[in-house]
């Protein structure tokens, strides 16, 4: 199948930004109302088969390619499929991660869409036992223990996670999800090894941050029953953040950031803390936000030139932070100002961030539709209920 036209993905763009003329919606519904119903609007077919296609179309695409391998000798000049069989595609290794995740997300929530059938051929052609175990090995040599620490790890195990939800429902996905576990278990196994020496938080707009990789690890932990690796990432992240008070929202965001360190903060903790303690914490570490007073936290950014692969970093920021305050409203109650607030802050956002994910230019087509989805189908969100108050 070709790569969409631009009349196909200005139709799917007009649809996902009109996603306000929801026929569900009533007309005296509020503003924040409105935007939490527009937050679980299903994905019309074609806007499952625009997503899938983009990485559909970036998987077992070779090149342009960023590795990212250190080099030890003239022996690791190879070319990325030699060293990585599955994730070789979509520019990098973490972007092929987060693409496969996308497409395993969609086959769960969009069942016999019309891409159904493609999705799985790719898939079984890339998550083989043969070449998951290939990929499981790269990281047994000491250079290759720091790759993708922790952005790609993250997305890894919440590839894994997402085969394991699926796994009693549908065979297929069953398959897969054996196969991965030795990749699985080696990550599993990096991480409780990195975490206990990290000394101080990673705090950055890109992919080393702390916060957002700590999210990912607590939710697949509670997900797949990993108690050892919750408990690790709970007292990490009361090291990390706990004290944390008056962040300054006015030094974000940086030029190229795709994350707001400062959001994925938020939401981590919201998974850490009870709802009572989250909201204490909340208080102490955003003290404005009732009233808006938080800097440019709750501003939606522009993209000045999405051919350019670092500038067009500002539509992730914009997709991640919707999904990070809708994950800080969840915590919040419905009558708190702030949790309106962060709803219509997350809608802007969103509407924000779509607008670039059909760009036609693949230095934001190879990873944003994964930003996209992962938003639209509230990940992170829904798969695990609020800590309790004993945690």
């Amino acid at each position: 199948m070709l790569p969409l036209n631009s009349a196909m993905r200005f139709l799917v763009l007009a649809l996902l930004l009109c996603s306000c003329q929801n026929p569900n919606l009533r007309h005296d519904q509020s503003p924040s109302t409105m935007s939490n119903t527009l937050a679980l609007r299903p994905l019309s077919p074609k806007e499952v088969s625009a997503f899938a296609r983009l990485a559909l179309d970036g998987i077992e695409r070779p090149f342009p390619n960023k590795p990212g391998q250190v080099y030890v000798g003239p022996e690791s000049a190879v070319v990325p499929q030699d060293m990585h069989p599955v994730f070789y595609g979509s520019f990098d290794w973490h972007s092929s991660v987060h693409g496969h995740w996308m497409l395993v997300r969609l086959l769960r929530h969009y069942p016999n869409s019309p891409v159904d059938a493609e999705i799985r051929s790719l898939l079984a052609r890339q998550l083989t036992p043969e070449k998951l175990e290939q990929e499981a090995a790269y990281f047994t040599p000491k250079h290759n223990q720091g790759f993708e620490r922790m952005y790609g790890w993250a997305w890894l195990l919440r590839l894994a996670q997402e085969l394991e939800m699926g796994a009693t429902e549908d065979t297929q996905i069953a398959e897969w999800r054996e196969a991965i576990r030795p990749l699985e278990m080696r990550i599993v196994e990096l991480s409780m090894n990195y975490l206990p020496r990290l000394s101080w938080p990673i705090r950055t707009g890109v992919h080393p941050d702390s916060a957002f990789a700590l999210g990912m690890l607590l939710d697949y932990a509670e997900v797949v029953d990993n108690p050892e690796l919750a408990a690790l990432v709970r007292s990490r992240a009361q090291d990390f953040y706990g004290q944390d008070r008056n962040y300054r929202g006015a030094y974000e965001p940086s030029g190229e950031d795709f994350f707001s360190a400062g959001w994925n903060e938020a939401d981590l903790m919201r998974r850490v803390l009870s709802p009572a303690e989250f909201r204490r914490w909340l208080d102490g570490f955003l003290p404005g936000l009732a009233t808006g007073d938080v800097g440019n936290l709750l501003t939606p950014v522009e993209v000045s030139d999405p051919t350019d692969g670092r500038l067009v970093h500002l539509a992730g920021l914009d997709l991640s932070r919707a999904w990070t305050m809708l994950g800080v409203a969840s915590a919040l109650q419905e009558d708190d100002p702030r949790h309106g607030l962060l709803l219509e802050a997350a809608a802007a956002h969103r509407e924000a961030g779509l607008a670039y994910v059909f760009s036609g230019h693949y230095e934001g087509e190879h990873w944003l539709a994964s930003f996209a989805v992962y938003l639209l189908t509230r990940a992170g969100l829904d798969e695990v209920g609020p800590p309790t108050a004993e945690r």
